[in-house]
């Protein structure tokens, strides 16, 4: 066991304990940004661990999740607009924690990966988490009204 290895069983004891109680309970705000903040540390455990164990695969793991995560948390902020528009999320404390959380992972990674891909990947993959949460907290605190009913229904039309 090394160093990499322990620092992603922390961050994910400790980022995950957190994400699993605010999806589970709370309000609509809490458990998107909850969902959110689960991509994260995932994301960011995937690195650690493409560290500790020297694999680069799950490098490219992180890389999905780093694109997909956002996009879920947009899904779901499209899907719960009219829960959203009524209670949005406040603060900015999400966005401070992807910052240097993704910071705090990806600089140390750099610094001990040799130049060349595997860089360019921690770079583009720190970049993304930070740039996807960014869009996901903005979009959840600036959500669209919601669309207006039907009222005539599907019958009428034919």
């Amino acid at each position: 066991m090394n160093g990499w290895l322990v620092a992603a069983i922390v961050l994910l004891l400790g980022g995950t304990a957190p994400a699993i109680l605010g999806v589970a309970t709370g309000p609509v705000r809490r458990r998107v940004l909850a969902q959110n903040l689960a991509t994260l540390t995932g994301c960011l455990v995937l690195l650690l661990l493409a560290q500790g164990y020297g694999r680069s695969a799950y490098l490219d793991s992180a890389l999905v999740l780093a694109v997909l995560g956002p996009a879920g948390t947009l899904i779901y902020a499209r899907l719960f607009v009219e829960e959203l528009v009524a209670d949005p999320p406040r603060g900015r404390a999400s966005d401070v924690l992807a910052v240097v959380a993704s910071a705090a992972v990806v600089v140390p990674l750099c610094v001990v990966t040799d130049p060349g891909r595997a860089t360019v990947k921690l770079l583009v993959i720190g970049t993304l988490l930070v740039a996807g949460n960014l869009i996901s907290s903005r979009a959840l605190r600036h959500s669209p009204p919601p669309l207006p009913q039907d009222t005539e229904g599907a019958a009428g039309h034919g």
